[in-house]
């Protein structure tokens, strides 16, 4: 495995584990479990799907976890800022945006190995 997979690996692990001990700060409401549900599980499926696509049988097995792991950086952008305008908090704006920009920068990452894997 060569350096930049381990970095990405360890990247979209450390993003997972992050987003989910920012939730756990979040003061709790029954109407934000859905959305909070909802990040934790895609927010951790991005670095699971890139781990599952280092053990791939094939380019196109590979490519197709790749572009699960788009998918899901794509929707946890879509939770994060659902979850930014309910928790409306300057102590909180912060870390939304961090997190919104990892995601951003993941979606490029993948879109760029999913092209040149495509080749």
């Amino acid at each position: 495995m060569n350096e930049k997979t381990t970095q990405l690996l360890e990247r979209t692990f450390r993003f997972g584990v992050d987003v989910l001990k920012f939730l756990s700060t979040l003061p709790y409401n029954f109407i934000y479990k859905v959305p909070m549900l909802q990040l934790s599980r895609c927010s951790t499926s991005i670095g699971a799907n890139y781990e599952e696509a280092q053990g791939a049988f094939s380019k196109r097995d590979f490519s197709y976890e790749i572009g699960i792991s788009y998918r899901e950086a794509r929707e946890s952008v879509y939770w994060l800022k659902t979850l930014s305008e309910l928790y409306p908090d300057d102590k909180y704006k912060i870390d939304f945006e961090r997190f919104k920009a990892e995601t951003l920068e993941l979606k490029k990452i993948f879109t760029t190995i999913k092209i040149s894997s495509s080749k």
